[in-house]
């Protein structure tokens, strides 16, 4: 897989923004444990807090799910932290040696913000990284709302990307039972094919994303965390102004967001209900097998 140039950034950046409505981003990140079957002689140095044997496959996603840089070996046995922050992708981008733009003004506007992957929240905080606000954060604040309800449409890309990888290449829908460095080769291999396949659009349809079975092969990562810096807040903070600006938003994201706030509503009422019902029920066996007959209201 070649290095990208600046010109393949700016490719890169042009497709968020016009995708995703997120200007500024040169990829998404994520990171997964590709589970294998324990190496001779390895010890533990595979053995992953999932309790299974991995190495993990660590990727930068662009805007129409293809892998842009995929960084693959690192032991499954590693913390999520120490997994991120010794891997090669994130020493390329914390050192800015990877050919990435300088900053540039968001559209219509002078404010001048560096280029940015996005990541979910296991991933830390910094000026080239962007991660949602956490949920302490949201509560009667709509601006943080918006933000994060934009951060997901481009950070998913990622999450796609991995979604069809295991749907098209079964081989892990279960434990690759070959050794490590074979893994690395066939994981490698794997990715470029996506990448070739996915710039053929005969190959892809409704429903490629739809994948009922939880495949055995690819796990997910959690937890990298790490302290971020003022000017990463004050990054963030930038985006989100710009996104409840005239210049920047879009008319629709008060809908996706009060229409979540519904869901989660309706969410929350019917966990309610569930655990009245578990709470009712569990009362009535301790009655018969006490064999006393409840009391209801209006009833003797």
């Amino acid at each position: 897989m070649a290095p990208p140039d600046i010109s393949k950034w700016v490719q890169v950046e042009e497709g968020f923004a016009t995708k995703w409505q997120y200007p500024n981003v040169i990829g998404a990140i994520d990171g997964k444990h590709v589970v294998i079957t324990k190496p001779k002689n390895s010890g533990s140095l595979y053995f992953n807090y999932k309790k299974e044997f991995s190495i993990v496959l660590m990727a930068l996603v662009d805007a129409d799910c293809k892998f842009i840089i995929v960084d693959i070996g690192a032991h499954g046995k590693n913390s999520d932290g120490a997994i991120f922050r010794d891997s090669k992708l994130s020493k390329s981008l914390l050192s800015n040696t990877l050919n990435i733009p300088p900053p540039k003004a968001l559209p219509n506007t002078n404010i001048v913000l560096p280029h940015v992957v996005v990541g979910d929240e296991a991933f830390p905080l910094n000026k080239n990284i962007m991660r949602p606000y956490p949920r302490s954060q949201l509560a009667n604040n709509e601006a943080n709302k918006i933000y994060n309800y934009r951060h997901s449409r481009a950070r998913r890309v990622s999450e796609n990307a991995f979604g069809i990888l295991t749907k098209k290449f079964r081989i892990f829908s279960q434990k690759l039972q070959i050794t490590p460095d074979h893994v690395d080769a066939v994981v490698l291999a794997t990715t470029c094919l996506h990448n070739f396949l996915r710039d053929d659009t005969h190959l892809w349809g409704p429903g490629e994303l739809e994948e009922k079975e939880i495949p055995k092969g690819i796990q997910s990562i959690c937890g990298v965390g790490g302290n971020a810096m003022r000017e990463a807040f004050d990054i963030r903070d930038s985006f989100k102004n710009y996104f409840i600006s005239p210049q920047g938003n879009v008319p629709w994201q008060n809908e996706m967001i009060n229409r979540h706030a519904e869901a989660r509503w309706y969410t929350l009422k019917y966990v309610e209900v569930v655990e009245k019902f578990c709470a009712c029920s569990k009362f009535l066996n301790v009655c018969q097998r006490m064999a006393i007959r409840p009391v209801y209201a209006g009833h003797k």
